[in-house]
Order: structure tokens, then sequence, then C-alpha cells
């Protein structure tokens, strides 16, 4: 029995492994290149050389996203081309020397920026000194582009047949790492409010606050792919919903980390200030530490919340945080109370307490869930207006075919209905 569950464990690893989305990727990479370079042998017309432009075009094209795959293609493609021209234009006028080097590779790096190749800029260069530096230019330049063209050609065409892998996982994966390590750090500021902190102990909260910035950035990249492998996949329903999502979800919890900085500024504030003294009374930091550490549940709930696709689970994490908030929610109006009644028996330092329910206050209304329904559809609507103002006519079309959709199955239903 236990070797039957080491062979089931050691399978599902595994399949886990082929699943994997930077797996997935190199084998695709690997084949599309392959494939590339024996359709390359057979189409090329200069046989003196292996036509390695072709699989090294359709590596670079087939990239983790079928977005990128095809502003690869057209980017790449565009800068060959671009590139060939210049050295055809140049092999008419001059020949092969440094100045004629030079001069060509200004010229091909100019034209690179005016046609928009971007990061294949110097493949535009690239491509022009290989062209000049042969006598034979004309033919290795059209065996150039060819090889070019059937690298990118294999490369769309495989991202199309075979779907590339949706990085939405990894992008959630990210999402709730950084709301753990947010809500560590709220634990940690909630203790040090109930107990007598040194200020260099409030001091090194501030710098962990301040390094949150850094885990943002990281976690921001990981959407940015996710972001691009939702968008003209075949395999996604619903991908700009997705998208929106996520990436409110990230900006609500970036605020968070921005006003867990000014928290724990100001809690260094009150300890440099009151040492050897605690932050709080008693009664209040005990209050504030259970106070963050509802918060800090509830950030967890909410990752948990942008991060989960299924319908049914979605509403059962939105019910938890809801409750969690409401319970935050009563604590905070506790900690008012004691603040207030502190501050009229002693105003001293009033600015910096009254800082902290102000702080706390931001949280809690960044995570609710009717501000948040409220940003989705403020997001879907700016999305629906650029998408009408840069493809009208497209938008046009679509609206059309859908009223007439609707009017189809309104007049069906009619039909039906006794």
């Amino acid at each position: 029995m236990r070797d039957v569950r080491k062979s089931a464990a050691a399978a599902l690893r595994r399949v886990k492994w082929l699943r994997d989305p930077m797996v997935v990727q190199a084998l695709r990479s690997a084949a599309a290149a392959s494939i590339a370079y024996v359709i390359a042998v057979r189409l090329t017309p200069d046989k003196s050389a292996a036509p390695l432009t072709a699989p090294l075009t359709a590596l670079l094209v087939v990239q983790v996203t079928l977005y990128a795959t095809l502003k690869m293609s057209f980017r790449r493609v565009n800068a060959v081309v671009a590139g060939v021209l210049v050295a055809i234009a140049f092999s008419q006028l001059v020949g092969l020397s440094w100045w004629s080097l030079a001069l060509l590779i200004v010229a091909a790096l100019g034209v690179g920026h005016l046609v928009r190749a971007h990061e294949f800029v110097a493949e535009v260069a690239i491509s022009a000194m290989l062209v000049l530096g042969v006598t034979s230019h004309g033919s290795l330049a059209w065996a150039r582009v060819v090889e070019t063209l059937i690298g990118a050609i294999v490369g769309l065409s495989f991202n199309l047949l075979l779907a590339p892998p949706v990085w939405v996982e990894q992008a959630g994966e990210s999402i709730e790492g950084l709301a753990r390590r947010v809500r560590q750090l709220m634990l940690r500021m909630g203790e040090e409010a109930a107990d007598s902190t040194p200020f260099h102990e409030a001091a090194a909260r501030l710098h962990e606050a301040r390094r949150l910035d850094h885990d943002i950035g990281e976690v921001d990249e990981d959407l940015r792919q996710a972001e691009d492998s939702l968008r003209l996949n075949p395999r996604v329903r619903e991908g700009l919903l997705h998208r929106v999502v996520l990436r409110t979800g990230l900006d609500t919890l970036e605020i968070c980390t921005v006003v867990m900085r000014v928290l724990a500024r100001t809690f260094t504030d009150l300890a440099k200030e009151r040492e050897p003294d605690p932050l709080f009374p008693p009664e209040t930091g005990a209050t504030i530490q259970q106070l963050l550490s509802e918060i800090a549940d509830a950030v967890v709930s909410f990752a948990v919340l942008v991060t989960t696709s299924a319908s049914e689970d979605a509403e059962s994490a939105e019910e938890r945080l809801t409750a969690e908030l409401r319970q935050a929610a009563v604590t905070r109006d506790k900690l008012a109370q004691l603040l207030l009644t502190e501050v009229q028996r002693s105003p001293l330092h009033w600015q910096l307490q009254g800082a902290v329910l102000t702080e706390v206050n931001r949280i809690i209304d960044e995570m609710d869930t009717e501000h948040r329904s409220r940003r989705l559809l403020e997001e879907l609507d700016h999305h629906t207006r650029e998408l009408r103002e840069r493809m009208p006519r497209l938008t046009r079309l679509r609206d059309g075919v859908r009223a007439r959709l609707r009017k189809r199955n309104r007049g069906a239903a009619a039909r039906r209905s006794p």
C-alpha cells in the first residue's frame, strides 16, 4: 500500500512538472524552432549556409503569450525587412568600408526607430550589415527575408494551434504571497503597539514596510505576464474581466502597503517621543493589536477573493472578507473611543494618535466590497470607452451583430410562447 502511494505521488509530481508553464514554454519553443529550421532548409534559396535565422526568429516569436507572439512577429519581420532595404540602398551607392559601415549602422538604427521596431532596432542594423557584407547581397537579402518570414509564421501558427499557457495562477500566488507578507508585518506592529517598543525596533518595522515596494514591483511583473497571457488567448473566456480583477486587486494591495508604511512611520515617531514608555496605554495597545490582527486576516482574504476563479469559492471568500471587515469596523470604533478619551485626558501627541485611526480607516475602506465593486465597474467602463475610441468601426460591427442576435433570440422566444 505504501508503494502504491509513493508511485501515485511520483506520478502526480511528474504530471505537475509537465504542466508547469516554464516547462511547457521550453518544449514549445524547441519544437517551433526545429520545425522552422526544417522548413527553411527546404525553401530558402541559399544552400551554402544553414538557415539559422528561421529557428532564431521562431524561438523569439514563440513567447509566453499569444499577444506577445503577435507583437513580436510583426516587429521582428518589420526590422529585418527594413534592414535589408537599407543594405540594398547602400550597396547601390557605396561599397563596404569603415566609413560606409558607420553610416550604414547610423542609418539603420535611425530607420529602426522610424519604423517602430522597438526592441528590434538593433536587428535592423544587424540585418543591414550581414547583407552588405557579402558580394551576392541580393541572394542573401532574399534568403534572410524568407527565413525571417518562415520563423515568424511557424511561431505564430504554433501559438494559434497550440495555445500558450495562462500565467494567472502564478500571478495569483504572487499576490497572495504579498498579502501574507503584509499580514506578518501587521501582526508584528500590533505586538509592538501593545508593548513597550524601543525606537530602533519601531524603525526596523518602518524599513520593512518600505521594502514592500520592491515586492510590489516583482508582483507587478508577474501580473503583466498574466495579463498578456489572457489577451487573445482562445483558452480564456472573459479575459478582460480577469485582467481587471487582478489589476485592481494589486492596486488595492499597493495602496494598503503605502498606508502601512505611513502607519509604521507614525509608530516610529510615537516610539521616539515616548521612549522608554509604551506607545499606548495597555487597553488601547491591546485594542490596536486586535484591530491590526483582524485587518491582517482581511488582507489575506481579500487576496484570496481577487485570485479565485470559481464562482462558489469567490462567493465564500467575499462572505469571509465582509465578516472580517465588519468585525474590524467594530474594533475600530472601540479604538476611536479609547483614543478620544486619552486625548481628552492628555492632548500630548494627539496628532499621531489621530493618524493611527485615520490610517487603519483607510485600509478598511480600500478593501470594502462595495468600494471594490464600484472600482471594477469604473475600470470595465474605461476599457470599453478606450476600445470604442481606438477601433470605432469594429465596435459598431460588434454591437450590430449583438443587436441582431438579441432580436433573433427574442423572435424565437416569441414564436415558442403560446
